[in-house]
């Protein structure tokens, strides 16, 4: 049986992402949340120290890009209930309430940054819909995010 060695970088950036950031991350939610955190807000451009000290900006950055795409992807295959269930997993793992997250990205429009910008027109409207369709249900019925209504009145 091989040794897997935790801390050795792959031989390429996406495989690196993947087993040592995007593997960790239970949820397509919360990858797609991590994925456009990386991503510059006046640019665009992905940006991640240390993909790019190790294998250069512009493959870390087409790491990153891929990726997102990647995992918005599979999150629109997900059938309804199974992005709800992705959705809720998320919100409960934050420290903010999921009620408050839930609320907040109605309010903010949050969930437009979680779009990678190289999707298609009818791939954004599709998760446009569906992810406020969920937070929606999820902020006028708080008990499906496992949480007492009374808790979350305020929103």
């Amino acid at each position: 049986m091989p040794r897997v060695r935790p801390n050795v970088l792959e031989r390429d950036a996406l495989t690196d992402l993947w087993k040592h950031s995007l593997s960790r991350i239970p949820t397509l939610c919360g990858r797609l949340v991590y994925l456009s955190s990386l991503r510059d807000s006046n640019s665009g451009a992905y940006r991640h120290h240390g993909l790019a000290a190790a294998f250069g900006r512009d493959e870390s950055a087409r790491a990153m890009q891929e990726s997102h795409l990647q995992v918005f992807v599979e999150w629109l295959a997900l059938p309804l209930q199974g992005k709800a269930g992705d959705v809720r997993d998320y919100l409960a793992s934050t420290d903010e309430g999921p009620g408050n997250v839930a609320a907040f990205w109605l309010r903010s429009g949050q969930p437009r940054n979680l779009i990678p910008e190289q999707s298609f027109l009818a791939q954004r409207e599709h998760f446009e819909r569906d992810m406020g369709t969920l937070l929606e249900i999820f902020r006028n019925d708080p008990a499906l995010l496992g949480r007492p209504p009374e808790s979350t009145q305020s929103l």
